[in-house]
């Protein structure tokens, strides 16, 4: 008799166990990953501010870098075309 309650009582422990393990919850605390995430975020959000500034920089310096203005390029264009045309007629004819 003694050896069933024994086993009856070794049955009933881990029954008693698997019942408090299963209305256990586990929480994990997430406020020291959520700051690292926060800080992160911000750090992106500074690096594309300042990313975005150095590009609208970059695009008004290449627009301001032109050597000759526009009309003139065109000017050296037409001359060298008619330079070109009056010296082949020259050969030509």
């Amino acid at each position: 008799m003694n050896e069933i309650n024994g086993f009856k009582n070794g049955v009933e422990k881990p029954e008693k166990i698997n019942t408090q393990l299963k209305d256990t919850k586990i929480k994990m605390d997430l406020t020291k990953y959520k700051s690292i995430i926060e800080t992160h975020q911000r750090q992106m959000t500074s690096y594309l501010n300042s990313l975005k500034s150095f590009e609208n920089r970059f695009d008004s310096k290449i627009k301001q870098a032109k050597i000759y203005p526009t009309w003139a390029v065109v000017v050296f264009i037409i001359s060298l075309m008619l330079g070109f045309v009056s010296v082949s007629y020259v050969f030509l004819k």
